[in-house]
């Protein structure tokens, strides 16, 4: 669902890319912040079967409400927003309950003594997930894409499907309640470790004295209440938690995958030959390279470095994949540079661009009062050079044109708007010259479609039908239609209605993200004859340029993500795995909102937005390193066994001590 969750955002809605993309983050953060909730409700209260059951309800419900927003004829842009922001904190409150039980759950069906089948269930498991994820990110986009309902794409199928999966799936699983192993809920433990640090904070200001002696560690100070076993235990975990701290700015950069990243492959060529990639459906890449990394990286990369000697430990492991995921954002820096070079010019105030078009016989020399445009003459159906940019005074202006044609001088008076983009239509009517101004599109087409107007150079009106959904009625005389966003095609199959009679129309292939202006000049032989102009350049740069920054962040994921939970689930006590899991998720949610923040704060050209998260994960990846380097390993058992001994110990000089009453 979170595949087509940007675009949805930006089609459907109309919102600007960075709202768009704060929503997004919003919502991921959010999904990262409730399984702490779903952990709590089941440990505390319901149990993980219960709780898979009742929050698995929620989130069907949220993302039936979710695909009901998605009608377009249902009530207004309120309405969808509401509906929408309904469904979408359902989704992320079930999330919350599925995602810190479903493992513990299968976890819990297995004997203590099955440790090899229960590493079997978690590699399935996991295998599973991104299978997943693969078909999801690729099968969704094509829901939303190449399935119209309403006239427009399908935000509703896309959102119903995994709806109607997730209600077949509950089925399944609530058809097997008889063969599970329901262990009752046994209290939390996040919850004491988080007593128990709020109680040694509290406790320590409260003995501020000089007077009071120090204790060798600030956890220390919870001893009055809590055990020994507890305490050292949360001092293991505090010190891992404490590594923890630079960990969001990878994930800032990673999950933008899902809305910069995708909203960059809008603005790219789709066309792979033999099929055209929606843009939303680049993600897949990312669990197909896990899948491909993990067995490479396990069996094959991390064995060659030790036999080449090298330490390489899981801190660096770590470091060497928040370089990588820093490399992938500034080869995505490189690519937007290259994306705009095709860009409409980004106006200022009292700025607006011009050009000409022009459709005489012969060629124009045009000239604008006090403004130095257009030093030769325009050529019959030139095709036109660049928009030639014009400083107003103020916010409009009215401009006096003059048109010098075969020894006859014209004068023109227009208004001009700041911000604004025109064509200077110039033609011949009546055998005299004459001409008028029109507007042009003053950005790409969003979501690589193009753009395409008629002017109907003919002496009557005509109807055109460009394919079976798109009806466009043009008056005669150098009449201009208004602009129709269509699907990238070849469009040969069009058909031109005039009172003469019906012809066929011919226009060739509209590329991605282009705008053209198509001329009707004349009807010849049974045909209809038309020149065509692209007015925005078409999306130049092949979506296949993404690969290698999809390949740099994967592969960062690998050495990141599954090294970082292996070391710090190796560095905590059985006891503390959970609350570990609890602050791996938290990280993830800090990342998204920091992308929140940065997107809706301090918006910038996108290039310039790339480079700033490069700079903010090298950076943060010195200090993980520094961190990394002063940090000493150890094994929780060891520790365990030490304590042990101590207790022991203490115990054994406890034997010759006889206790006798004392009156006072």
């Amino acid at each position: 669902m979170r595949a087509v969750l940007t675009l949805y955002f930006l089609s459907f809605f109309h919102w600007d890319e960075n709202l768009s993309t704060a929503v997004y983050h919003a919502f991921s953060a959010l999904c990262y912040f409730t399984p702490v909730i779903g952990a709590i409700m089941a440990d505390s209260w319901l149990g993980k079967y219960k709780t898979i059951i009742y929050l698995s309800i929620v989130y069907v419900v949220g993302h039936l409400i979710k695909s009901v927003g998605a009608i377009p004829s249902l009530g207004n842009q309120a309405v969808h927003v509401v509906l929408s922001m309904v469904g979408l904190f359902l989704i992320a409150l079930g999330t919350g309950g599925i995602k810190p039980c479903v493992s513990a759950f299968g976890g819990d069906q297995f004997e203590e003594e099955h440790t090899s089948e229960r590493s079997k269930f978690f590699s399935i498991f996991y295998l599973s997930i991104n299978a997943g994820s693969l078909i999801s990110t690729f099968v969704t986009p094509v829901l939303r894409g190449d399935v119209k309902c309403f006239g427009e794409d399908c935000y509703a199928l896309a959102f119903g499907v995994p709806a109607a999966l997730m209600v077949l799936a509950l089925v399944v699983f609530i058809a097997g309640s008889g063969l599970y192993r329901k262990t009752p809920p046994q209290g939390n433990v996040l919850l004491e470790v988080c007593k128990c640090i709020g109680f040694a904070i509290k406790n320590r200001l409260k003995n501020r004295s000089p007077e009071i002696p120090k204790r060798d560690h600030w956890l220390d100070w919870a001893s009055e209440k809590y055990s020994k076993q507890l305490i050292g235990e949360v001092k293991m975990v505090t010190r891992v938690l404490f590594l923890f701290i630079p960990l969001p700015m990878f994930w800032a950069l990673f999950d933008q995958q899902g809305s910069r990243w995708t909203l960059q492959a809008t603005k790219m060529n789709a066309d792979f030959g033999i099929y055209v990639l929606q843009p939303d459906q680049m993600q897949f890449l990312n669990p197909l390279l896990i899948l491909v990394f993990i067995p490479i990286f396990d069996f094959g990369l991390y064995p060659l470095i030790n036999m080449c000697k090298l330490n390489f430990t899981p801190i660096r492991k770590m470091a060497t994949g928040m370089i990588l995921a820093g490399l992938a954002f500034g080869l995505a820096a490189i690519i937007e540079v290259k994306i705009n070079e095709t860009d409409m010019p980004r106006l200022v105030p009292k700025e607006s661009l011009i050009r000409v078009l022009n459709l005489a016989k012969n060629p124009v020399q045009v000239t604008v009062q006090d403004k130095d445009l257009f030093q030769q003459p325009v050529e019959s159906f030139q095709n036109p050079a660049e928009y030639s940019k014009l400083i107003l005074n103020g916010e409009q202006e009215s401009l006096h044109f003059t048109l010098q044609h075969q020894g006859l001088t014209l004068a023109f008076n227009y208004t001009m708007k700041e911000k604004s983009v025109y064509s200077l239509i110039v033609f011949e009517a009546e055998g005299s010259l004459s001409s008028h101004l029109i507007t042009d599109l003053e950005a790409k087409p969003e979501n690589g479609l193009a753009a395409v107007r008629f002017i109907n150079a003919l002496s009557q009106d005509v109807n055109l039908t460009i394919n079976s959904k798109s009806f466009i009625a043009v008056q005669k005389n150098y009449s201009a239609s208004e602009y129709s966003l269509l699907e990238r095609d070849i469009y040969n199959n069009g058909k031109c209605i005039t009172e003469t009679g019906e012809f066929p129309l011919e226009l060739g292939l509209l590329d991605f993200g282009a705008s053209y202006t198509v001329v009707i000049t004349n009807i010849s032989g049974g045909a209809v004859e038309t020149w065509k102009s692209e007015d925005i350049k078409a999306n130049n740069v092949h979506m296949a340029w993404q690969l290698p920054q999809y390949l740099l962040i994967s592969a960062g994921e690998v050495m990141f993500s599954i090294t970082g939970l292996a070391f710090s689930y190796s560095q905590s006590p059985a006891s503390m795995k959970s609350v570990l899991q609890a602050g791996w998720l938290l990280t993830v949610a800090v990342g998204n909102t920091f992308v929140l923040i940065v997107a809706e704060a301090a918006p910038m050209a996108q290039w310039a937005e790339f480079v700033l998260f490069t700079v903010l994960l090298f950076a943060v990846c010195i200090i993980f390193s520094i961190m990394g380097y002063f940090y000493v390993s150890v094994d929780p058992e060891d520790l365990e066994e030490k304590e042990e001994k101590k207790e022991t110990s203490s115990r054994g000089n406890m034997i010759g001590l006889v206790t006798q009453k004392t009156k006072l």
